[in-house]
């Protein structure tokens, strides 16, 4: 496959044109559309809007002779609440795709374009994300938040560990522009290998390139500067630099050199430790999915 750097992408040459995005109603659901749209602006694609709304659940109470009994009020109660987060779904991609005039089409329109559709899938959990996001090119996610119970992680991790695709994760704020500068975080790991190239197309259509390599941050592999000659063999327009972490995280050091140099998207693979070792000990991704304010592509 051959790249071109710069301006817009090529149909021959590329190949991100097809975009899941996860419709859960959360404050980060404007920069998820936002990050979509994006995508598909630069590679004149197709956005599929998705919303899973929770089957309903066995939900029980205890009668006061000792039985357990139906709750039927909890069910509908339950039913009640779905309903209105799907149609809430549902409107906000319909004035999403009024705002910026996509027609609504299952392929991509003649001559090119942009377009899109949305689907509410019922669902007992989370797996609709992961399944039907293997399909797609990009799968595009809001970041979890302290504060909210949505975008929610489990669904994030869904996405990421049973797709196989790459995931986009939106930052809390929309952003205006993205992937003119793309920053690398490179650890010399496979799953940073992975993403690196899964996100070719992206890096193929990027004015400038950073590769990032944290001190006391990697694995064993290839340096850095070996990744950035290798892209710059395609034509790509590639630095390197490494730097050291400081009193710093490896997540707060790339965090740190991405705002220095300007960079407006981060690519980083997830979880080269165990996702219960991040959990206990903390870790370089947590810390991104915790923290970023621009969308990171991520994949495992």
């Amino acid at each position: 496959m051959q790249y071109r750097r710069g301006g817009t992408a090529d149909a021959m040459e590329v190949s991100m044109r097809t975009i899941l995005v996860n419709l859960e109603i959360s404050p980060v659901l404007d920069s998820a559309l936002q990050c979509a749209l994006l995508v598909a602006q630069r590679f004149g694609g197709y956005i599929e809007g998705l919303h899973m709304r929770p089957g309903q659940p066995d939900i029980i109470a205890a009668g006061a002779d000792g039985f357990v009994a139906a709750a039927p009020d909890l069910v509908a109660s339950f039913e009640r609440e779905a309903r209105e987060r799907a149609e809430r779904a549902r409107t906000t991609f319909e004035a999403f795709m009024a705002q910026h005039a996509l027609p609504r089409a299952t392929s991509l329109p003649p001559g090119g374009g942009v377009c899109a559709d949305w689907r509410i899938e019922v669902t007992s959990g989370h797996g609709a994300i992961g399944s039907l996001g293997r399909v797609f090119d990009l799968v595009v996610m809001g970041r979890p938040l302290a504060d909210s119970v949505a975008p929610s992680m489990a669904a994030l991790e869904t996405a990421l560990f049973e797709s196989g695709r790459p995931l986009l994760i939106a930052p809390p704020t929309p952003p205006a522009a993205m992937g003119e500068h793309i920053l690398i975080a490179w650890n010399c790991s496979t799953e940073t290998a992975r993403t690196v190239g899964f996100a070719m197309p992206l890096l193929a259509v990027a004015q400038r390139i950073t590769v990032l390599t944290v001190q006391r941050g990697t694995v064993p592999g290839p340096s850095a500067a070996e990744l950035a000659r290798n892209l710059q063999r395609h034509g790509l327009s590639v630095e390197w630099r490494e730097v050291a972490p400081g009193d710093q995280s490896t997540g707060e050091a790339i965090l740190r050199e991405a705002r220095n140099c300007g960079a407006d998207l981060i690519i980083k693979g997830a979880y080269t430790q165990s996702r219960l070792r991040q959990m206990i000990f903390g870790g370089a991704t947590s810390h991104i999915l915790a923290a970023a304010e621009l969308p990171v592509v991520m994949a495992n």
